[in-house]
């Protein structure tokens, strides 16, 4: 009853719509609404491509809403261009209402065979499902300034153990797909054996989300070099640290769109609901961090 909840709309037309709510929701704004629909919508092409109204009464709970255009969300969720609402769709979530886009579709799957992929990357030969779990649930935070300060630190574990009905059947499909992977659906239990051969994680470079690619390429070819990506991926695989330099991309996608993102909180809420929000969360942070010791 006190958490917060969080929506996020996806728009076909961001000036529209925020032409409609600010006739309707004005006081959800920050200054911000002087400025008008075009304006709010550029600002929402900023950072993580979705502009947040933040700490809102509703129903006698608060909740804050993000809006994002289709369009920059069918981008994120094939390519993790920001990781950041993509992110959120690796996890169990409700969706409320869908129209008939096929591509937005294509999408969403896409999105979870890639966190699946990635996180086989990061995880070693056998593990727990569980594990799993926590290691998708995980990657939008890796790189997350926020984690450091101002997050609870058990996040993602609050995130999984709760939730692990959920993820499978978020999962199951992919997972039942799998050639690495035995599902014992009925058990809940998997059992993988994930091939760590150089062909095996060169296989899984090769379909990964094309941002992550690039941050990948960025971060083990030289300046100077001209090599092209399947040339560098195929260096990586062979690279008993594999692992590490896929979460080292990962990272550096997240830390870019999480600052951009941080800093349009202070216009995008005002500056009074942004310390309001910021001390709810470094308050969940610090008794986060009082149960650890306890």
């Amino acid at each position: 009853q006190n958490n917060m909840l969080d929506f996020v709309f996806a728009v076909d037309d961001a000036v529209t719509w925020h032409m409609t709510n600010l006739l309707k929701n004005r006081s959800h704004y920050s200054f911000l609404k002087f400025f008008g629909p075009k304006k709010i919508t550029t600002i929402q092409s900023y950072g993580a491509g979705i502009y947040y109204n933040t700490l809102v009464p509703c129903n006698g709970r608060m909740i804050k809403y993000g809006v994002i255009s289709t369009d920059a969300l069918i981008e994120d969720l094939f390519h993790w261009k920001t990781l950041y609402v993509a992110g959120r769709l690796q996890k169990p979530v409700k969706i409320l209402a869908q129209n008939e886009n096929s591509k937005l579709q294509a999408a969403l799957i896409s999105n979870l065979k890639s966190a699946v992929t990635a996180a086989f990357l990061m995880l070693p030969e056998s593990f727990s499902e569980e594990e799993l779990y926590m290691q998708i649930a995980g990657l939008s935070y890796s790189g997350d300034f926020r984690m450091i300060i101002g997050e609870d630190k058990s996040k993602v574990q609050n995130i999984v153990k709760p939730n692990v009905a959920h993820f499978q059947k978020l999962y199951s499909n992919i997972l039942q797909d799998c050639p690495q992977v035995v599902y014992k659906h009925h058990l809940g239990r998997l059992e993988a054996s994930i091939d760590k051969s150089p062909e095996g994680q060169f296989t899984q470079l090769m379909a990964l989300p094309k941002t992550l690619q690039q941050k990948i390429t960025a971060l083990v070819n030289p300046p100077g070099k001209n090599r092209d990506v399947e040339e560098i991926l195929l260096q990586v695989a062979h690279d008993p640290d594999c692992g590490f330099v896929v979460n080292q991309g990962i990272s550096g996608i997240v830390r870019s769109s999480s600052v951009v993102q941080s800093a349009k909180t202070i216009l995008t809420a005002g500056a009074k609901k942004s310390v309001t929000y910021s001390m709810k969360k470094l308050y969940k942070m610090t008794k986060g961090g009082l149960k650890k010791t306890s």
